[in-house]
């Protein structure tokens, strides 16, 4: 059965900084791109970033770049998002995913081309 597990949410001052973490179990960790929704009060879930199967590619939404990063751990099996410069309107639930289907290079991570995803964390910037 496949996991994926988030933590590290929680309620920050704007400005602050977040780790988030997303261990993943039951699947081959080195196949699967990676990435990182969020969803906000009221709106749609957007990717926010992403990270190939060889953790050699990856994606930022514009408006993260330069404050956010993704990392991955083959050997732990971990997925990262080192979230600085927090802003409140990034504020939102934040999700793991993992896809088989995003090809090499790819900037795209679509929704409906995940196969997996956690439950979500909580991430509150309080300005």
């Amino acid at each position: 059965q496949v996991q994926l597990v988030e933590s590290g949410g929680g309620l920050v001052q704007a400005g602050g900084s977040l780790r988030l973490s997303c261990a993943a179990s039951g699947l081959t960790f080195s196949n699967y791109a990676m990435a990182w929704f969020r969803q906000a009060p009221g709106k749609e879930r957007e990717v926010v970033a992403g990270i190939s199967w060889s953790g050699d590619s990856t994606y930022s939404l514009d408006s993260v770049k330069g404050r956010f990063g993704i990392s991955g751990d083959n050997a732990k099996a971990t997925v990262y998002l080192q979230m600085n410069s927090l802003k409140p309107e990034d504020t939102a639930v934040y999700y793991c995913a993992a896809s088989s289907n995003i090809p090499y290079g790819s900037n795209r991570y679509p929704e409906a081309g995940m196969d997996y995803w956690g439950k979500g964390t909580l991430v509150t910037v309080s300005s």
